[in-house]
């Protein structure tokens, strides 16, 4: 199976360039399923249904969340009638909506998991136990084709123990929400792909994805500011493509991604 995942798609930037460029990424890598974490797709804080249609309809599969998944008010009302849109599966029982998704890409079948780290992060359940009662029901290349692992996180401690914790019984561990992409794609020794961060589709001419001079007084005056506001320039596409066995569902490859004007461009061949 040929894969893809985008990284958190920040703001009006971000949509502009998953819209443009994702209808024309599944025709060249010729994907067969699309995730893209849509967490701070509405102004940089949160998902709206209409940007979720939108997503859908240009090519995506799935929708991953993280710590702004709520940010949006309407989000609490459609997640549970929206299968596709997935939230941390770590928030505690009885969150609505839901944090693991079965989906169909053709005649194969994937599984799409999306935790929240805990270090310097809301302190939710503990994200390996829950990523492990979930594993505990799905088998790679036995009961589905491919499982994905979006882990919504800070450290990159954390990420990388996920990613070890998990080799060999996932197609992808992918880290989202720092906004930065990481230089350390790789397969692990037993098999799955990884990426500490897949970095951001947004304005990378900004402060991770918000205009500059807010961040910046922040840092420097230590004085209350106006709220952050989302950078507008060109949008820059950052994501992972993987492409993994077809009888084991782990991975044979892994590549970053990166399209737009900020950053040097990559797209596998």
């Amino acid at each position: 199976m040929r894969l893809l995942f985008c990284g958190d798609l920040v703001g009006r930037s971000g949509r502009e360039i998953v819209l443009q460029q994702l209808p024309e990424l599944r025709r060249r890598l010729q994907l067969d399923f699309v995730i893209v974490n849509g967490e701070n797709a509405a102004g940089g804080f949160g998902i709206t249904r209409k940007i979720c249609e939108e997503l859908y309809e240009a090519g995506a599969d799935v929708v991953t969340g993280g710590n702004h998944s709520w940010d949006q008010k309407e989000t609490l009302a459609f997640i549970d009638s929206e299968p596709r849109l997935l939230r941390p599966l770590n928030f505690p029982p009885g969150t609505p909506g839901r944090g693991a998704g079965l989906f169909t890409a053709g005649q194969r079948k994937v599984l799409v998991i999306n935790v929240m780290g805990r270090l310097f992060m809301d302190p939710l359940d503990d994200p390996f136990q829950a990523v492990e009662q979930t594993l505990n029901r799905y088998r790679l290349g036995a009961t589905v084709d491919a499982i994905v692992v979006d882990i919504h996180a800070e450290a990159t401690s954390e990420k990388m123990a996920m990613g070890h914790a998990l080799d060999g019984r996932v197609s992808l561990v992918v880290g989202t929400h720092t906004h930065v992409p990481t230089a350390d794609a790789q397969v692990l020794p037993g098999g799955t792909a990884y990426q500490t961060d897949a970095g951001m589709c947004g304005d990378y001419n900004s402060v991770i994805g918000m205009d500059k001079q807010v961040p910046i007084q922040r840092f420097t005056r230590k004085l209350p500011t106006e709220r952050l506001s989302v950078a507008q320039g060109p949008g820059t596409l950052c994501g992972v493509f993987v492409e993994t066995d077809d009888r084991s569902g782990l991975a044979r490859r892994v590549e970053a991604v990166r399209i737009g004007e900020r950053l040097q461009e990559q797209i596998p061949v």
